[in-house]
């Protein structure tokens, strides 16, 4: 501790020094006095009453220390009784001072602050060595001092340059930290990680001036004191500290929660579970305040300035997140709008079924080259590409455009294969533009020719198989189709086959576009069956730093085995889904193309309507899927519009999830399309039909007879005695069929829905309706 500063106590040094004076010089008692503010102390002492010993204060009716003190010179008394200086000898409790001598004692600035001193109890004469002795102890208490104020300064300045490296480690973390924010959940994620590593703040939330200018929301409340929900958003011109830090710029800070309560009445019931201190920083941007930083704390404390200019930086660098956030996402808007413009929608080509998804990475603004596209010609013939343009940024994205624009018009106009397009498509990019380097797929898919007049029908299926044949159907020759490709340096396509397996197309691949115009393209052909879907994507679905491509390859056929039970249009997301996840770095885009079962019978005709039936496996809602892509493929195979499709699709999963869920096997759909309706029927071994409900809007299920009773022109239900099981259903005693029939004309869900009178139940038919909507010439038999 160091002299004249707190409680004096004793100091193991000075108390030395006295009793070396004590024990050279003879003399009873000895003392380095100090001068404080309070008195004079004596870190030093020996021969002094108890009271002085122990307290280590000295009160004397003349401070001789002060003389010393303020004179710089040792003063000397022989004889106090005959020294005009001083009023003769005193005592100090029972200490006699006749005679005395005190030497200067100085810091370390080389001010006089203390004396030490020689007392003895009789008149003394103090020889040269007695003096000198003295003087040489006075000089070790200075020098003492002068060490001591050294290593404090010393201590201080350590202390200062530690917090000097502490704040500029931090502030350099800060950086570090807000200089990698590029949303909004990030910028809050940081603002609660640097303040309340910086100030120990336990609540952070960050609040937004909406662009109205009227309101204030808070962003999140994820970093938000417990029991603040009311402050999600307020009116700026409401009387709050975070509305009042909008309108007057200034920060507010609270000791505690009653200091801002008394200031803010208002505030009171807001975060009453911390009484602790309270600050509100504004987030300022090009001079306008554009957000506030609610920080609370869990006890009560000071802000002092060290911890004001802290939350002043952060605030600033909070405001050039914002504004870098701002930045980002309106040139991510642009850029993303420029490429989605271009990416459209896939055209409706009959017999396929096309699916699309393009996934922007999700971190940054700079969207890439990845782009797919579909083009069907006057002939029928459709071609499908993706690709991928080298770079990542806007330019990228235009020369993608250029690009595809270029292949689409080729594949429009030129009647040629996939090779012979990519090679037109290298040469006008070298001379024409763009000149970019790209990776590409193209394949070309050509339907067989339907069989020749006369050609002979195949045999009944008396079983059925569950490829769209059944009990009395005519199983005709299928008409797939010839899929023909070529690669320029992109990743492989995929063909998801019909019975679940999944086959790489796998060769090695031409030279990718824009290094040698020149160069020789390879086709390669393949076939697609009805039911098969081919699967082209770009290189950010499966690349992953630090796997190898056949590994991530193979997790792409994994992925593409499982979603085998999913609609064509959920195929593309199920992959991005399953591969990229949340950790997605790079643009994805994916193009699947599943070629759709037709009705076996062949379409409508005179000769008849077009019949189809499938087996649907009963174990559990695996084949539910399935089932509805199978009848939905029929439909459109018959030339069902899309609307009548869309509503039969809605009642084919009621009535076939509630066989599935509530019914018994063996399960059979089947399907029958005329000129004049459409009918889906769904038969099981159960015989307990269903019910029509009223649900609740809160209600999860009973809706679907609902359905049935709004949307279907006609429905019902048919019990079966037996008598008529044969081929699938040849071991099934009873059971029942529900069905439902769709006018062609009739517009579910966009139009009325013709309302026909009601028939009684004919038990003589073998009929049994529950709800049965029929004309009387088109009851079932």
């Amino acid at each position: 501790m160091g002299p004249a500063a707190g409680e004096p106590v004793a100091d193991e040094v000075f108390d030395r020094i006295a009793r070396l004076v004590h024990r050279h010089l003879g003399v009873p008692a000895a003392a380095v006095v100090m001068l404080a503010p309070e008195g004079q102390t004596l870190p030093g002492a020996v021969g002094f009453p108890d009271e002085a010993q122990r307290s280590r204060r000295i009160v004397l009716p003349k401070t001789l220390t002060a003389v010393v003190a303020r004179t710089r010179a040792p003063f000397v008394v022989h004889d106090a009784d005959d020294d005009p200086r001083v009023e003769g000898h005193h005592y100090i409790d029972d200490l006699l001072a006749a005679a005395y001598a005190g030497y200067p004692i100085e810091d370390g600035r080389g001010d006089v602050v203390g004396a030490l001193w020689a007392v003895a109890s009789e008149r003394r004469t103090w020889t040269e060595v007695d003096l000198a002795t003295l003087a040489d102890l006075s000089a070790a208490c200075s020098s003492e001092l002068r060490l001591r104020a050294e290593r404090e300064r010393a201590r201080l300045a350590e202390q200062v340059a530690f917090r000097a490296h502490r704040r500029s480690r931090f502030l350099l973390g800060l950086s570090e930290r807000f200089a990698r924010v590029t949303t909004l959940d990030e910028v809050e994620d940081a603002i609660a990680h640097v303040i309340g590593t910086g100030t120990g703040a336990r609540w952070v939330s960050l609040a937004l001036v909406d662009a109205d200018r009227r309101h204030l929301t808070f962003f999140t409340v994820g970093h938000q004191e417990p029991g603040t929900t009311q402050m999600r958003s307020t009116r700026l011109d409401a009387t709050r500290p975070d509305t009042h830090v909008v309108r007057s710029r200034t920060p507010l800070r609270f000791r505690d929660h009653a200091e801002m309560v008394a200031a803010y009445p208002q505030m009171g019931p807001v975060g009453s579970v911390s009484e602790g201190a309270r600050s509100f920083l504004p987030v300022s941007s090009n001079g306008t305040v554009v957000g506030v930083i609610a920080c609370v704390w869990d006890t009560a404390r000071e802000h002092d300035s060290e911890t004001a200019a802290l939350e002043s930086t952060i605030s600033r660098y909070v405001a050039l997140a914002l504004e870098r956030v701002a930045l980002l996402e309106a040139r991510r808007r642009v850029a993303t709008t420029l490429q989605e413009s271009m990416l459209t929608a896939p055209p409706t080509v009959a017999h396929l079924d096309i699916a699309t998804t393009y996934t922007p990475a999700a971190r940054t603004d700079q969207v890439g080259g990845d782009w797919y596209d579909a083009v069907v010609r006057d002939d029928g013939t459709a071609i499908v590409m993706i690709g991928d343009v080298v770079g990542h940024d806007v330019h990228a994205a235009a020369q993608m455009g250029q690009l595809r624009s270029m292949l689409r018009a080729l594949a429009w106009s030129h009647d040629e294969s996939p090779a012979g397009l990519l090679t037109r498509l290298d040469k006008a990019n070298a001379r024409l533009g763009p000149r970019a380097m790209a990776t590409a797929v193209v394949a070309r898919l050509d339907r067989d020719p339907p069989p020749p007049p006369g050609t002979p029908r195949g045999p009944r299926d008396r079983e059925g198989t569950g490829d769209g044949t059944g009990d009395g159907a005519i199983k005709r020759p299928e008409r797939a189709y010839t899929l023909t490709w070529t690669v320029a340096g992109h990743p492989p396509p995929m063909v998801l086959r019909r019975d679940g397996t999944v086959e790489r197309l796998a060769d090695t691949p031409d030279l990718l576009l824009g290094v040698v115009p020149a160069t020789v393209r390879t086709d390669r052909t393949a076939r697609l069956l009805p039911g098969d879907t081919l699967v082209l994507y770009t290189d950010g679905l499966v690349e992953r730093r630090g796997v190898p491509s056949d590994e991530r390859l193979a997790d792409l056929e994994r992925v593409l085995t499982c979603a085998g039970g999913e609609a064509t249009s959920a195929v593309p997301r199920a992959l991005v889904r399953g591969l990229v996840g949340d950790d997605q770095r790079d643009d994805v885009a994916v193009l699947a193309v599943r070629v759709r079962v037709p009705a076996p019978s062949g379409p409508p005709s005179p000769a008849g309507p077009a019949r189809a039936e499938r087996r649907v496996a009963s174990d559990d809602l695996s084949d539910l899927g399935p089932s509805r892509r199978w009848v939905d493929d029929v439909l459109e195979s018959c030339e069902v519009d899309d609307e009548q499709r869309r509503t039969a699709m809605l009642l084919t999963s009621e009535i076939l999830t509630n066989a599935l869920e509530h019914g018994e096997g063996p399960i059979t759909a089947t399907v029958e399309v005329d000129g004049r309706r459409l009918r889906v029927g769904v038969r099981d071994g159960s015989t307990a039909e269903p019910e029509l409900q009223s649900p609740t809007p809160h209600d999860l299920s009973g809706r679907g007879v609902l359905f049935l009773d709004r949307l279907a022109s006609r429905w019902g239900v048919r019990r079966h005695d037996g008598s008529d099981a044969v081929g699938r259903h040849s071991g099934a005693v009873e059971g029942k069929t529900v069905w439902f029939e769709i006018d062609r004309g009739s517009r579910p869900l966009t139009g009325a829905v013709p309302r026909v009178r009601q028939r009684p139940p004919t038990p003589a038919s073998g009929t049994v309706p529950l709800v049965e909507r029929v004309l009387p010439r088109d009851e079932p038999r």
